[in-house]
């Protein structure tokens, strides 16, 4: 049997996707998900920015119900690995990691993208204990608080600069002494007074107690080292776009990406592949917010269907 749509991923964008398939009309849809369905904002421990929740909430707890939600509509979710997606004609092939192969009609992929790691001593430790890769996720929680941020590109300073909004210092750990990011942001950066640059700087570790971080130790070019105090540590030092699936056997894509991996979609989630879109962070100019995946799931969702029902009507 060939799928009406195959999902590719089990956050919120491809969630999302599943929901408005199966509620929408599409009556065999699968979404492929090894492990269990959520993403990446599970790992975190409090929720505060997503519309329409309010209190104490964690990401764990803010994606249980979504499951079932489009479970409910007959979306079904087989726990495997997708190890690649091809075309032939008008009909995706979906490689699974057990050695079989589905075939559907359209594909949605939603695989996300992962922080990379800076690699410092305690990192991984820490990692949601007062560890970030997400400074509008989690910049709150350090209000009125010391934070540090790890990086020197666009993303890093811009960060700063939100973060210095809401803590009394910011303190900024690059490895240079000068910036890769835009000079007009570079320039607000030197501007903004609770900013403090330690350049020529890299983390050496970050280190805390039960309760989390406490502390950030830098190493500088010339092996002198300093003690930074603060209960936050937040590193922007890229992504990496999980795009696996979209390699072919002779190490082409299946479809057109940017420079950095992310996938080329216009509006309608759209992909140089008639039948293939992209929504989540992998795509070109994702936010990396859970509410910004799920309306790109559902567009996704919506442009399949129409996809589908011209297809085969």
């Amino acid at each position: 049997m060939t799928l009406d749509c195959a999902i590719i991923g089990g956050g919120p964008a491809g969630l999302t996707a599943g929901l408005y398939t199966t509620r929408g009309g599409l009556e065999n849809v699968t979404m492929y998900e090894k492990g269990m369905p959520g993403g990446q904002i599970t790992q975190s421990s409090e929720i505060e920015n997503y519309p329409g929740v309010t209190g104490d909430i964690t990401g764990m707890d803010l994606m249980k119900p979504w499951p079932e939600q489009c479970q409910k509509f007959g979306l079904k979710h087989d726990m495997v690995e997708v190890t690649r997606v091809s075309k032939e004609g008008d009909v995706f092939s979906i490689y699974r990691g057990d050695g079989n192969v589905d075939q559907a009609h359209s594909v949605i992929v939603c695989t996300g993208s992962s922080p990379r790691r800076a690699g410092f001593k305690g990192e991984d430790q820490f990692f949601g204990k007062g560890v970030s890769t997400c400074a509008t996720c989690d910049g709150f929680f350090y209000k009125g608080k010391e934070v540090a941020v790890i990086g020197g590109g666009d993303t890093a300073l811009e960060e700063a600069l939100y973060l210095a909004k809401i803590c009394t210092k910011v303190y900024l750990v690059h490895r240079r002494d000068s910036f890769r990011a835009a000079p007009n942001t570079v320039k607000r950066v030197e501007a903004t007074q609770n900013i403090e640059l330690v350049l020529n700087a890299v983390p050496d570790e970050v280190y805390g107690d039960a309760m989390g971080v406490t502390g950030l130790r830098v190493k500088f070019s010339d092996t002198s080292t300093r003690e930074i105090e603060v209960p936050g540590v937040f590193t922007f030092v890229g992504n990496d776009v999980n795009n696996q699936v979209l390699i072919q056997e002779d190490g082409s894509f299946l479809c057109e990406l940017n420079n950095q991996g992310q996938v080329i979609i216009d509006l309608s989630m759209k992909t140089s592949v008639a039948g293939l879109f992209a929504a989540g962070d992998m795509r070109i100019e994702a936010p990396k917010q859970v509410v910004c995946a799920a309306g790109d799931g559902a567009v996704a969702a919506l442009s399949a269907i129409s996809y589908v029902d011209a297809l085969l009507n």
